[in-house]
């Protein structure tokens, strides 16, 4: 699993006079990473520092008037690759951007659309890997399909682009992947956990469409315990000032050891809809964090890391009905 630091704190690391410093790189709670790249051993003898001297600048210094960050990152498995090989026509026009999938069997059925110099009118033809698309006499060149999922830290604001100037969650995968992705729904300034980024438009759409709204669990954290009747409450349903919402599941996060801290499940998308559905019954929500969308989880991806999801995983959000 290729897993990717973000922060911006210092960089530095320094070792006791006399001590080797070991070559794997580690995650936070020390403790070395199962898919981290072993250096060359030759080369880490031929190229030992004689002195401190020569040690890297810090990157991502306090007081950069950057506004995006340049990620720390762990040595690891290089991007996944997924089989592209016999993709409908149709398909990779939408794909490349060109039009849905539906105008793209109208395309082709009028012959304005060509493989390796060859007009295709064969609704549901397949291409491979290396054939040469052209629509009206112009190359189609498709995006490869990046899906990335971050472990969101407080502070960052879901947009592409923000004109206030405030830190983004782009500025942190931002060398994730060369193709441009987006972020498949929101997570707000303060709230901590998952989000998926791709550049997958049909699969964006999906997980964010309100027939197939994807799963999502929360951490939530209040001011005072919750009352355990107003558990069943968000169960059965409460009226917001959008509509009525319910949670398919909310529980004590402990046990009951600690009635601050409820697990709950929804499938809405709405905007604060977790705070808002707390403020509702008189409690403020001081920490939210997601711990699973759709089918994924946290697992072994540290707070301000992201990973590139394996194509088992993609097949199966994909699978998602």
């Amino acid at each position: 699993m290729n897993t990717r630091k973000t922060g911006t704190g210092k960089g530095r690391t320094t070792t006791g006079r006399g001590t080797k410093s070991s070559s794997k790189p580690t995650s936070r709670t020390g403790k070395p990473t199962a898919n981290a790249g072993k250096p060359d051993a030759a080369k880490s003898r031929s190229a030992a520092p004689k002195s401190n001297s020569s040690r890297p600048k810090p990157e991502g210094a306090e007081g950069s008037s950057k506004s995006h960050f340049k990620p720390k990152v762990r040595k690891g498995d290089p991007l996944p690759t997924f089989n592209e090989d016999d993709v409908r026509l149709n398909k990779y026009l939408s794909n490349a951007g060109v039009c849905s999938r539906r105008e793209a069997d109208v395309l082709i059925q009028t012959g304005v659309v060509s493989v390796n110099g060859e007009i295709i009118t064969e609704l549901g033809y397949k291409i491979k890997k290396g054939d040469k698309v052209q629509y009206d006499g112009e190359t189609i060149n498709a995006e490869t399909k990046r899906y990335v999922l971050l472990n969101k830290p407080k502070g960052f604001i879901t947009t592409m682009d923000d004109p206030l100037g405030r830190k983004t969650v782009m500025g942190l995968v931002i060398n994730a992947c060369k193709e441009r992705i987006y972020p498949v729904g929101r997570l707000d300034r303060d709230t901590t956990g998952l989000l998926l980024f791709t550049n997958d438009g049909d699969m964006a759409k999906k997980l964010t469409h309100p027939r197939y709204e994807a799963t999502k669990i929360y951490h939530v954290e209040t001011d005072k315990p919750v009352q355990k009747e107003h558990l069943e409450l968000l169960m059965r349903g409460i009226e917001l000032e959008d509509g009525r919402i319910q949670a398919d599941k909310a529980e004590y996060v402990t046990d009951g050891k600690s009635a601050r801290e409820v697990g709950i499940e929804i499938h809405s998308g709405k905007n604060r809809i977790v705070r808002r559905m707390f403020e509702k019954l008189g409690y403020e929500v001081v920490k939210l964090d997601r711990v699973q969308f759709a089918s994924l989880t946290k697992k072994d991806l540290p707070r301000g890391y992201y990973r590139h999801l394996t194509e088992k995983e993609v097949h199966f959000l994909k699978m998602t009905k």
